[in-house]
């Protein structure tokens, strides 16, 4: 019976080509950059820090990837929206005109799909598709930087089609246009920049549940900014005085823009913000931007937050900022904070992973310092993930420590075991581990760390293990593992136990 459940496994095993993965161990801090909303810039940067091979769970840090270099949000081609079909209707006479537009754009043939909508909006001025023509003929001259007639086409749109479904979309586009002739000397851009970049003081005091004009002015606020931050800033910081509800998301969108611009003042309006916005996301997005702020000052503030705050997300923001500083203080707070007993377990989780991303020797000392003192496991298992991130022989020798240390929990010494076979652990040492296990999860363990290494002697070891462990669920594992291998020795050995 024994015999003919190994036939079976080793069958299977060269049928499966895919393996169910067992999850890997530890769970990893999502940290999400402010949402900009109509600015819709996708900073898909460190989509999950992902120096930690496809783990899931770092989902976001959005906005981190070359900040210092964004000139505002200029050139982002996540802006640039796709032209839909609209309406398929063979009545339609517009239908045949609108599909040859769509394609030329799609292919980059912008001076064909310009005329194209253009066309529908001359011979066709009545049809529901008009109004959209102008807009989708208006970015395609965009495109071949025909920015004159862009605009002048977009004007004609705002003027005679008010309900055209593009018409929020054809705001931006505009905005951008201005930008440009601006850039080029255009007066008139010049001027409506500064003027629509202005702070509107005369709203109602309700909030309306869309706000066109808020869009238009984040937009010239931008464009000002890239040409005049001198004249720009102030504007900027007469936005952020405001303290009404109805202008939160407009402050939000405004402190994106002052981080981007690292102008004297930064600093002063960051800092400012972080701590007198009645608005908890506005606090909240000041911290994070305050992570592109090296200065005294700047850590000062963050670590003030981390010791007096009882707001999780705003301490998270602090946490993270402080990994970003990259100075002495700074990482002494991140270490601080990180032993405190008093403080929060998810906010020290956070500070150890942060202090795994910094890859000093320091930290490092650090942290294998840390795990002893520790009693919270979750916290013990963000010290082995953290050090196994930062791959020095002297981390991975300590987590080979902890995996032969019987004294420790079973959960750990698995962990510790399964990140210093991914870190390039010592394949010798690690395939002689196997006969001096005496716990039989950790010999299951090992089998999975032997399966994810690509040297020969890994192959090695799983073919003696198929062969002559006596434990017949651990030859099935090893019989299994075999199955995905490309090894041609994998194979004849499978072969070999089918025909046994």
């Amino acid at each position: 019976m024994q015999t003919m459940q190994l036939v079976m496994a080793a069958v299977l095993a060269i049928q499966q080509p895919v393996p169910p993965l067992p999850p890997l161990p530890g769970r990893f801090p999502i940290l999400v950059a402010p949402q900009l909303d109509a600015l819709t810039v996708a900073f898909d940067g460190l989509q999950g820090l992902e120096g930690l091979a496809g783990l899931e769970g770092l989902q976001g840090l959005e906005g981190l990837e070359g900040l210092g270099g964004l000139e505002g949000l200029d050139g982002l081609e996540a802006l640039d929206p796709v032209s839909p079909l609209a309406s398929q209707d063979p009545q339609d006479p517009t239908d045949s005109l609108w599909r040859a537009a769509h394609q030329a754009f799609n292919r980059g043939d912008y001076t064909s799909a310009a005329n194209l909508y253009g066309d529908i909006a001359r011979r066709y001025p009545s049809t529901a598709r008009a109004g959209d023509a102008l807009y989708w003929a208006a970015f395609a001259l965009y495109k071949n930087d025909d920015l004159s007639r862009a605009r002048s086409l977009l004007v004609t749109q705002q003027r005679q089609y008010s309900k055209a479904a593009t018409l929020r979309d054809a705001a931006a586009l505009f905005a951008r246009i201005q930008t440009a002739l601006a850039k080029q000397g255009d007066e008139e851009a010049g001027r409506w920049l500064t003027q629509h970049a202005q702070p509107d003081t005369t709203r109602a005091q309700s909030c309306p549940t869309e706000d066109d004009d808020e869009d238009m002015r984040i937009a010239a606020l931008n464009g000002l900014l890239q040409m005049d931050a001198a004249n720009a800033v102030p504007i900027l910081k007469k936005v952020l005085a405001r303290r009404d509800a109805c202008s939160a998301g407009l402050r939000r969108k405004a402190v994106f823009l002052v981080s981007q611009k690292h102008a004297d003042e930064t600093e002063a309006i960051l800092l400012d913000v972080a701590q007198h916005d009645p608005d908890a996301e506005v606090r909240q997005q000041a911290v994070f931007w305050l992570s592109q702020v090296p200065t005294d000052r700047a850590v000062a503030m963050l670590d003030s937050i981390l010791r007096t705050t009882g707001d999780a997300e705003l301490r998270e923001k602090a946490l993270f900022a402080l990994s970003q500083q990259h100075s002495p203080r700074a990482g002494q707070i991140l270490r601080t904070y990180a032993e405190n007993a008093n403080a929060p377990s998810e906010a020290r989780e956070k500070a150890i992973f942060w202090l795994g991303q910094q890859h000093s020797s320091e930290n490092a000392a650090f942290l294998r310092g840390l795990y002893a003192k520790l009693a919270d496991q979750d916290l013990k298992e963000k010290v082995i993930f953290s050090l196994s991130q930062m791959h020095e022989a002297d981390n991975t020798a300590w987590l080979m420590d902890i995996a032969l240390n019987e004294r420790e929990q079973i959960e750990m010494r698995k962990k510790a075991l399964f990140w210093a076979g991914q870190t390039g652990g010592d394949l010798t040492q690690l395939s002689g581990l196997y006969d001096r296990m005496q716990n039989r999860e950790m010999k299951e363990q090992l089998i999975f760390v032997y399966s994810q290494r690509h040297e020969a002697a890994a192959v090695d070891r799983l073919i003696q293990i198929a062969k002559s462990e006596q434990d017949k669920e651990l030859r099935k594992k090893a019989i299994f593992w075999l199955g995905q291998s490309h090894d041609p020795r994998a194979a004849q050995v499978l072969l070999e136990i089918i025909n046994q």
